[in-house]
């Protein structure tokens, strides 16, 4: 993930958690710190859903999108390869449920994002701390900070 677009995505769950451990977060935890802004977002919306609060519905979707698109785009597939293209559709294919969520209210579709979100979080959150370590360290951007390459 390159370090800009992850921090420009995070912006949107950062105003709500108020920006807590963001600056200093590896690449590896700002993509946790993004997975579990979209899943609190769509928990969120699933809650206003059942009040029948369309705004707030709306609000939360669209900040769970913007997250999830965040993700997308900080993808680095020419150095993630073929898990960054998968991952690229996976987020597409998310965007999409979303999307079809929030015009028909359907809460089925959003639980079908978060549990495709719990399990790539998941996935995400085995990575051993020896191995997160070791690529923020190999890889550092110009202002001495950890940049990821692969996503």
């Amino acid at each position: 993930m390159r370090q800009t677009d992850a921090r420009t995505a995070l912006n949107q769950y950062a105003k709500v958690k108020n920006g807590t451990g963001v600056v200093e977060a590896t690449p590896h935890r700002l993509i946790q710190m993004l997975m579990e802004g979209a899943l609190d977002k769509i928990a969120i919306a699933k809650f206003h859903i059942e009040q029948n609060e369309v705004g707030s519905k709306g609000e939360n979707i669209s900040t769970a999108l913007s997250i999830i698109d965040g993700l997308r785009v900080s993808l680095d597939k020419s150095a993630g390869g073929e898990i960054a293209e998968n991952l690229d559709a996976l987020y597409e294919y998310m965007g999409f449920v979303l999307v079809e969520a929030n015009l028909n209210n359907n809460i089925t579709q959003l639980d079908e994002v978060s549990s495709l979100l719990k399990e790539l979080k998941s996935a995400w959150d085995a990575i051993p701390g020896d191995v997160i370590m070791d690529h923020a360290t190999k890889v550092k951007g110009e202002d001495g900070k950890a940049v990821s390459n692969g996503g």
